[in-house]
Formats: structure tokens, C-alpha cells, sequence
């Protein structure tokens, strides 16, 4: 019996402050890397401009997208050194999804405004 291709999230913050056309073509990058590498994409979310927790090279927003994809275990080495050296990619994370893990949302984890920092109480 063969066994099926593992799932993966990759989970992808991009650079507000790059060009549309360079966030564009990092995802088509990925895209293509994936389906050249043996791979297929199941599931391709674009989050869109979320706020982050703390700022990762001087920037306070960046560009969520969620792919889930099967492949090989090599694609996963191609992909991480794609990704590591590509201007414009703030963060990326990859993961095996384990069988019996419910499904990703429909839509992006609501975004929670941040506390203003009042005075402080004595």
C-alpha cells in the first residue's frame, strides 16, 4: 500500500514595505517551487496586512498567507533556502500537519488591537 504525501503549512509573513510586484512573485516562487519539486498545492490563503506582536526589522505590519501543500521531504529544504535568502520574506514556518488536526479556518484569526499603555496606578 503506498503511503500518502505528508501535509504542510507554511505559514509566510511578507514585507509591507516591499513592492506589490516583489510580494507577488516571492508567491509565485512558492507556488512554483512546490509543483516543480514533486509537490501540490491544497490550499492557498492570503490573510492579508495583519499587525505583529513585536516588530521584526523596524516594521510593525506584514502580509499573512497560509499554503498547504504535499510533497516530498526534499521540497522542504528547497523551499526553506528559497524562502531564508528572498528579500521581502520577514518570517516563514513550516509544518507537518499530524492526521486528526481539524482543518485550517475559513478565514484569518481575527486581529486583536493592541492595549494603550495608560498612566500607571499607585
Amino acid at each position: 500500500m503506498a503511503k500518502s504525501a505528508p501535509l504542510y503549512d507554511l505559514t509566510l509573513l511578507l514585507s509591507t514595505s516591499a513592492e506589490d510586484d516583489a510580494r507577488a512573485k516571492i508567491l509565485a516562487d512558492v507556488e512554483s517551487a512546490i509543483s516543480s519539486g514533486g509537490g501540490a498545492i491544497a490550499r492557498n490563503d492570503d490573510w492579508g496586512t495583519r499587525p505583529m506582536t513585536y516588530r521584526i526589522s523596524h516594521q510593525r505590519d506584514a502580509e499573512y498567507h497560509l499554503l498547504q501543500f504535499t510533497g516530498p521531504p526534499s521540497l522542504l529544504e528547497t523551499l526553506s533556502h528559497s524562502l531564508r535568502i528572498a528579500d521581502g520574506v520577514l518570517r516563514f514556518r513550516i509544518i507537518k500537519v499530524i492526521p486528526g488536526t481539524p482543518p485550517a479556518p475559513d478565514s484569518a484569526p481575527p486581529v486583536i488591537a493592541p492595549v494603550a499603555a495608560g498612566p500607571s496606578e499607585s
